[in-house]
């Protein structure tokens, strides 16, 4: 069914006065313009895990609510755009079920939520909100000199995409122009790319059982296993790192 399809569903039904319930394809064809990797397997996978949990018929079939989509929606564009881990996203989600605002959202996305589930507004919010940067906003928001910015771009640290850079090369490049303040250039700081491509190699490997995989469940799998190996491989670096700190005092 098309996302037009489904549209005139939810019309016809609550026009008829009855609650506005999807199967599980009809949310597909409503989530799959903004998200067209979403599958029906990775529904399942967020169910799973308890960022969703839709009505069951008693022959055992799925029932979504709007409000179920909204959700999706949120889980769906926080993955995508600030590639962030399932258990930070349910943290999210459990203070929105309590009617509070959750902490820490990233930057740019609103708090404004309605009690007990993500409200329209802030699910459009984030949706396709993946940022993209010209050379001029990076500059900007980073604080950066365009010299500094051009020399992150030659050695690797950061790259563009048709001239537009995301929100990966800005993270990059804020902490590179702090790391300037110190003295250390961007030509000291090539190891430091090659240090991630081999933890992503070490990652890669860790979730290939999943990866080899081609159902929608198992890819997510492999993107959340992922995430929690990397966050694991950034505290086991920062632990090593500050180690070695602690030992200049002694």
């Amino acid at each position: 069914m098309s996302l037009q399809g489904a549209r005139n569903l939810s019309t016809a039904r609550g026009h008829a006065g009855r609650p506005v319930i999807f199967n599980i394809g009809e949310v597909l064809a409503q989530l799959s313009e903004d998200f067209p990797s979403v599958t029906a397997s990775k529904i399942r996978f967020y169910e799973e895990k308890g960022l969703v949990t839709p009505q069951r018929t008693p022959a055992g079939y799925r029932q979504f609510t709007e409000s179920h989509i909204e959700r999706l929606r949120f889980v769906l564009a926080l993955q995508r755009d600030h590639y962030l881990p399932l258990k930070v996203i349910r943290d999210y989600l459990d203070a929105i079920d309590r009617g509070e605002g959750p902490e820490n959202v990233p930057p740019g996305v609103s708090a404004s939520i309605a009690p007990r589930m993500v409200n329209q507004e802030l699910a459009a919010e984030i949706t396709g909100r993946a940022r993209k940067l010209s050379a001029d906003q990076l500059r900007s928001e980073s604080g950066a000199s365009a010299e500094l910015i051009n020399s992150l771009v030659s050695f690797g640290l950061i790259s563009s995409m048709g001239g537009l850079f995301d929100d990966h090369a800005l993270r990059v490049t804020k902490a590179c122009a702090a790391l300037a303040a110190h003295g250390l250039e961007p030509r000291h700081l090539r190891p430091f790319q090659a240090a991630a491509e081999r933890e992503f190699g070490l990652v890669e490997r860790a979730v290939s059982p999943l990866t080899s995989r081609r159902d929608g469940a198992s890819q997510a799998r492999a993107a959340e296993a992922a995430r929690e190996i990397s966050e694991l491989c950034l505290s086991l670096h920062s632990a090593l790192v500050q180690g070695h700190i602690a030992r200049m005092d002694s």
